[in-house]
C-alpha cells in the first residue's frame, strides 16, 4: 500500500470536535463523519508540493498557499497518523493560488531526476518509462485539487487532510 492523501470538506461544528480531540487518535477520525465532497490524490502528495513550491514535503515552508493546499495548516501533534486541517479563514488564499499556478508550465520543466534527488514519496523516480503516466498522474491530482478548494470556497468551509 503506502502512504495516500484524502482531503474532505469539514463544517466548523466537526472542525471545532477535531481541535477539542486533538491528541486523542481513536475518536479524532471518528469525529470526521464522510462528506460527498472529499479527493483522494493517492501518493502524488509530496510530488505536487515539489511541482508547485520547488521543495519537499518534509522543508518547511512560512506562509505557502501552495503547500497549505496538499499538506493542511495545522498538523496535529501526537498522533500516529498524519492529520491537519485548514481553516476557513485560509481556504480563499489557497483557491486563490491555485487558481494562478500554471501547471502546464510547471510540467514542461518536470523531472524525475529532481524528484529522486529531493528524495519524494513515493521512490518511483527511476522508472522512467513510467515518466508521462506519472506526469499525468501529478496533473491530475493538481486539476481535483484545485477544483476541491473552489468547492470548499463557495461552502464556505474548513478542509481535513489526511496522509496515511
Amino acid at each position: 500500500m503506502g502512504m495516500i492523501a484524502n482531503y474532505q470538506y469539514l463544517p466548523d461544528n466537526e472542525l471545532e470536535q477535531i481541535k477539542a480531540l486533538s491528541n486523542q487518535e481513536d475518536d479524532l477520525l471518528d469525529s470526521a463523519d464522510s462528506h460527498d465532497i472529499l479527493i483522494d490524490i493517492d501518493k502524488m502528495w509530496d510530488a505536487l508540493v515539489f511541482v508547485m513550491t520547488g521543495f519537499s514535503s518534509s522543508e518547511f515552508l512560512d506562509d505557502s498557499p501552495l503547500r497549505e493546499a496538499v499538506l493542511g495548516v495545522t498538523p496535529l501533534e501526537d498522533v500516529s497518523e498524519y492529520i491537519a486541517y485548514t481553516e476557513k479563514s485560509r481556504i480563499a488564499a489557497i483557491s486563490q493560488a491555485l487558481e494562478s499556478f500554471d501547471i502546464d508550465r510547471a510540467m514542461a520543466d518536470f523531472s524525475m531526476e529532481a524528484c529522486k534527488k529531493a528524495d519524494l514519496y513515493p521512490d518511483i523516480w527511476d522508472y522512467l518509462e513510467e515518466e508521462e503516466e506519472i506526469k499525468d498522474e501529478i496533473r491530475i491530482s493538481f486539476v481535483n485539487m484545485k477544483e476541491f478548494y473552489k468547492k470548499i470556497l463557495e461552502l464556505n468551509g474548513n478542509v481535513l487532510v489526511t496522509i496515511c
